[in-house]
């Protein structure tokens, strides 16, 4: 997997409906994943399983890392980002928000940008996200965004860091490894993520955190016998 950036266009299938921000509150839902954008409410289509089986073994990766060293907190779709008061509103598939940043989380949204962001692309989303979102979050001032590709065929993955002049720099894999600059020892493996199934996100965490797989094993197996 890669790490650039190659804009591509591709034929959308999201909905779009006119609508002022103040009646998109009004009528959005808690389930419904949808963004608001220059005075229209875009409505996406539920993703594919291998897209949310993707976003949730990120999530857990992330969500058990944070939670383990109580770095901030982890939220996922539909979950509104709003940087600007009269800006878009946006609902990432993952954001991280850092423990000195709390005060930008309300009750119903983020004010304010996350710290890290990771989007995983479906059909319709590639050049909003690798284009429209990339220029949005550099200029918002999100410090890490990762892109994750899972299309078969076209898997990859990219990340990008801000540099001192706010500008977002590809950082390259090593050995096949990225390891996080903002969150100071977290690291994946690219090729996580181009499994079909997906590797076992406890076992990948423990990885993280250099726990043993075999007491990992052993903890389960425990736990296993103490509910039979």
């Amino acid at each position: 997997m890669s790490v650039a950036i190659a804009p591509v266009a591709e034929p959308t299938t999201e909905k779009r409906i006119p609508m002022a921000y103040a009646e998109f509150l009004a009528w959005g839902e808690d389930t419904t994943h949808a963004e608001w954008v220059d005075g229209e409410v875009i409505i996406f289509m539920p993703p594919k399983i291998y897209h949310q089986n993707l976003v949730s073994f990120l999530t857990t990766l992330l969500r058990s890392f944070v939670d383990f060293l109580d770095l901030g907190h982890v939220l996922t779709a539909p979950s509104e980002m709003r940087v600007y008061p009269d800006g878009r509103a946006r609902e990432p598939d993952i954001l991280f928000v850092a423990t000195e940043n709390s005060h930008r989380l309300e009750e119903n949204r983020l004010t304010g940008p996350a710290d890290l962001i990771v989007e995983v692309i479906s059909t319709e989303s590639v050049a909003r996200d690798r284009t429209e979102k990339f220029y949005e979050y550099q200029e918002a001032g999100v410090r890490e965004y990762w892109l994750i590709d899972p299309r078969p065929g076209r898997e990859r993955a990219d990340f990008w860091v801000l540099d001192e002049k706010g500008q977002y720099q590809p950082v390259p894999l090593k050995n096949g490894v990225y390891r996080s600059t903002l969150l100071t020892g977290f690291w994946l493996r690219a090729d996580w993520l181009a499994q079909n199934p997906l590797p076992d996100s406890m076992a990948c965490f423990a990885e993280i955190i250099g726990l043993p797989t075999d007491l990992l094993d052993k903890l389960r197996n425990n736990l296993r016998q103490n509910i039979e």
